[in-house]
Parts: C-alpha cells; structure tokens; sequence
C-alpha cells in the first residue's frame, strides 16, 4: 500500500504497512480500485449527459463511493467489496443506456473495461495491482497535483452528500464530480491546467457548503448562541459523534420519553445551536474532545455511542461492543444501523448499560455563532474596530489529530492579545474551546462558528465585513491559521485559494503529497505559509 492523503501519514511520508489511522493494506488496496472504477463509471455518466441522460441515483452513488475513501470513514472490506461491484453494474447498465440512446463510448481508458475478481482476495489483489496513487503520473509535480484533485474531490464529495441527505442538490455539481475522476486519467494535461482544475474544485465546493447551509439552517433553523454543558446527569445516555445532523434529529425523536440523555461528541457539538434540535429537553450537553484524549472518554463512556461520519478514531475493542455506526461509516466488528435509521438496536444498548451514576457540573461552553448570529451584531462589531477596541480578527480553525504539534493552537488562542477577537470552527477548536478569554464590549472573544461544514457561514462573515468596511478580504485585519488532517480541510484551502485569500497558515506540518515545486506555485500565487515553531512568533510577525 501507499497512502499519504492525510497530515499524520508515516514519517510524514507516506504509510506504507498500515495507516496511522488504522487503514489496513487490504482496504487500501479496495479504496484504490473503487476509485479506479468509479472513473469508469464517471466516462460513461459524462457521456449520457450529453445525451440527456442524467441519473440522480448514480449521482448520489458517485459522491457517496468517492466519500468511503475518505479516512476514518470506511475500513470495512466486505462494504467495499459491495461498492465496487455495484460501481462496476451501475457503468455497464448505463453503458447500454447510451447505446441504446444512439450514443459510443469510445474512451480506451482501462477503468471503463474493468472486470472485477470474483471474490474479496482477488480484488484486494486487482488493487494492489493498479499502484494506484505512482501511476497517477510519472512526473512528481503533476502527480503531486492530481492528489491534491483527488483528495479535494474526496471532501467535496463528503459536502455534496451531506447536502443531499437535507434534500439539496446540484446537478451541475455532480457532474463536475465526475469530470474530475475522468480527468484524473488523462496524461495530457500540464501544471497550469492541473492548477486551474484544483482551484474549480474549491469553487465548486463552495457551491456544495452553501447547498450544506441551506439544508441545515432550512431544516433546523439559524443557529443562536448557546450555552452547552459539558458535565452530565446521572442517567441512561447515548453519546452521538460525527457529523450528521438529520441522525441527531431521528435519535432525539426516537428517544423521546425513554428516559435517555443525549449528549455530543466532536463536530456534534454545534447542534445545540440550532432551534429544532436544542428543543428537546433530553438533548442536554456534551462530552469529551475530538481527538486527544478520544479514546480513554469513550472508555469512559457509561452509556451507547453512534459513529455518523468521519473524523473519529477506529474504536477499540474495550468499547466496541457499545458502538454502532451509521450512513457511510464501517469497521469490521461494529454493528451498523441501517438505511432506515431505526436506532432501536442503539436505545436497547443504552438501557442496558449502567449509564451516569451521578450529577457533575463541569461549566459549559458557548456555541452558535454562525453567520446569521454573528452578522446580527454586526454593528457593534463594527463600531468595535472603528473605535479601536477590535485591533484584529483570528480564524482559527480546522481539523484535530493526535500527532504531537497541535498544542501550538491552544498556545495561539491563549496568548492572543485581549483586544483581538477568534473566530473558530471544525474539530480543530477542541485544543482551546473550553478557554475562558473573556469579552470585547459584551461580544465574547471566543465565536464557535460551527462545523468543518459550517466553513460556508465563516467565509460569509468575512465577506459581509469586507463590505461593511468597503476593502476586500485579504484587506481585513483578519488572519487565517488553520490546521488539516483529512480530505476536507483541503478542499477548503482549494475553496479559499479560489476566493483568492492570502497569506493563510497551515499546520501542524504540510501535506507529504505537495511537492516542492508545486508549493512554490501555492506560495508564489497565495503566500500561504506553514505555522511558526511557536504560537507567540507568528502572532508576533501577524502583529507587527
């Protein structure tokens, strides 16, 4: 195997045995020839576009199988023996459905004639074959660049899915989804073409999280500042973790009256901002972090716990027993709640076991400022800056991980000056979200945006305070350090590219699959630059 799609990957190299996020050589293997047939199918969706011929259940199979390769998704082999057989079935059904429209698919490319080995060792074999991510192209740049489309695809195709789970979908969008898996084959195509395809591609992400928003404030309303409690009652409960916000609202409909409490876990935590969810009197805190101590608070855990999505440790085998999964997500062992959401097998479980013995006050956090709460005091935050309370703005944000390096964003956050206001999203602020650093003027210093998948609502903000000060963004005194670990958070660098934003930090390390070369073409065009060994030297320079 070789995978180097995420910030941890081995020696900052690349993982070649097994992933340090648990991703096994097999599965590697099966991701790798989903993806190859999911390019196969793509030649032939594009082709009965251009016929007329669009087919919103292969769409939404496209964005869902491109999602299972992101990490900490799927590390199941049999469901991926289940996603390429039927990638290969949906390609050749609609092969014929071309033909018969009149249409030729003449493409020479080896993903449309693919033939799947008839049992799971025979594919795991067929993917350790194509040496999947060296034969992208010989040229290290090039390569380079097809992997940051790659994976960028890989996160645009996690918000298109959540976006389409609330109903709201692009076709425009699912078309460009499968452009990008055929022109990932093509040998044609130079740096210059490679770069424009990376920054489309944060373009149309933008598209997918504005289609994300509409879903989720459309559905469950405008969040609102919240305080969160981050203690627990004695009682039965249910952890949920991830990211999925209609699984949070059949949970608590379906736990209604039982006597269980629902607390989050994660990226789940901005869910006690919004109106149709904080509704619910047994919907009433949350527990833990997202990744440093992740797996002794699961140990912990007195109660059932629901895995939708991603960003979460494999779990171990002390608590498995008490995890269930759901949507795309799979671990061999882990029992998965099906398409029909009935959580009964998740409640049973959460009866069964001891739950919390005791009350524990432990404070609280506030969450909720998303853009319309935000935006709503717009003016005071205006007349902030304008008379010289509010000297400068940080986003700080992105993803966490356990390698050593992340207590640099606490450290920031912490000694950031006491008239400098932290915008902060995704499950990157769980190294300082519980940090006391006070008010400006009855605004708290500290703004919990939301989710990775809240970016829509942060670029909105910074937009509206351009225009409110007549300068463009990168005029703001705003200043981006943002963190990463998977496929999300670079195709959100790819959105913000597009926007043209500057001088954005990135941490803890940079990504192993950019070249030297193609990051002189990032830093030439978008100054972006990698954070300083130490909080207190880049808010220094920020500063000055």
């Amino acid at each position: 195997m070789f995978c180097n799609q995420c910030e941890q990957t081995a020696q900052g190299a690349g993982c070649e045995k097994i992933g340090v996020c648990g991703k096994t050589e097999d599965v590697s293997a099966l991701q790798d020839l989903l993806t190859h047939a999911l390019q196969g199918l793509a030649i032939v969706a594009l082709e009965a576009r251009n016929l007329g011929i669009v087919d919103n259940a292969i769409d939404r199979f496209s964005a869902q199988a491109t999602f299972s390769c992101l990490t900490n998704v799927d590390f199941d082999p049999a469901r991926f023996d289940g996603w390429i057989r039927e990638t290969v079935q949906l390609r050749n059904d609609l092969k014929a459905r071309v033909e018969a429209a009149g249409g030729s698919v003449t493409n020479d490319a080896a993903a449309l004639n693919f033939i799947p080995a008839p049992d799971l060792a025979g594919l795991e074999a067929q993917g350790a074959a194509l040496n999947f991510i060296p034969s992208l192209d010989e040229n290290e740049d090039l390569r380079s660049l097809k992997q940051i489309a790659l994976y960028g695809l890989r996160g645009l195709a996690a918000y298109v899915d959540h976006a389409a789970i609330l109903g709201q979908q692009d076709d425009e969008v699912f078309a460009f989804i499968h452009q990008i898996l055929a022109t990932l084959i093509r040998k044609d195509l130079g740096v210059d073409d490679l770069v424009a395809g990376a920054l489309k591609i944060g373009e149309v992400n933008i598209k997918a999280m504005e289609l994300l928003d509409a879903g989720n404030t459309g559905t469950y309303g405008h969040p609102v500042p919240t305080p969160v409690p981050l203690g627990q009652k004695a009682g039965k409960a249910i952890l949920i973790t991830g990211h999925d916000l209609k699984d949070l609202q059949l949970l608590l409909e379906q736990t209604k009256g039982k006597g269980i409490n629902i607390y989050t876990h994660g990226e789940m935590l901005p869910c006690h901002g919004y109106p149709e969810l904080k509704k619910h009197d047994h919907f009433i805190g949350h527990y833990g972090t997202a990744w440093q101590n992740q797996q002794k608070e699961m140990d912990a855990f007195p109660g059932s716990i629901l895995f939708t999505t991603n960003c979460i440790q494999k779990p171990r085998d002390s608590y498995k027993d008490n995890v269930y999964t759901t949507g795309l997500v799979g671990w061999p062992g882990v029992s998965h709640i099906g398409d029909d959401k009935d959580f009964t097998p998740v409640i049973e479980r959460a009866l069964a076991l001891p739950g919390f013995a005791a009350d524990e006050d432990k404070g609280e956090v506030l969450t909720g400022f998303a853009r319309n709460a935000v935006l709503g005091v717009a003016d005071k935050v205006i007349e902030g800056v304008k008379a010289g309370a509010i000297k400068h703005f940080f986003l700080v944000g992105g993803c966490d991980g356990a390698k050593p390096g992340r207590n640099y964003y606490t450290d920031f956050v912490e000694q950031a000056p006491a008239d400098t206001v932290i915008l902060t999203l995704a499950c990157g602020k769980f190294r300082f979200f519980d940090k006391k650093i006070g008010d400006i003027g009855g605004i708290p210093r500290l703004l919990d945006v939301g989710q990775c998948n809240d970016t829509y609502s942060a670029i909105q903000i910074a937009v509206a305070l351009a225009d409110a000060f007549d300068c463009g963004v990168n005029d703001l005194p705003l200043s981006m350090i943002l963190s990463w670990y998977e496929q999300k958070a670079c195709v959100i660098l790819l959105s913000l590219f597009s926007l043209g934003i500057t001088d954005i930090r990135l941490g803890p390390s940079l990504p192993a699959f950019v070249t030297p070369n193609v990051l002189n073409v990032l830093v030439e065009n978008f100054a972006i630059k990698p954070i300083a060994e130490t909080a207190k030297e880049d808010l220094d320079t920020i500063l000055a």
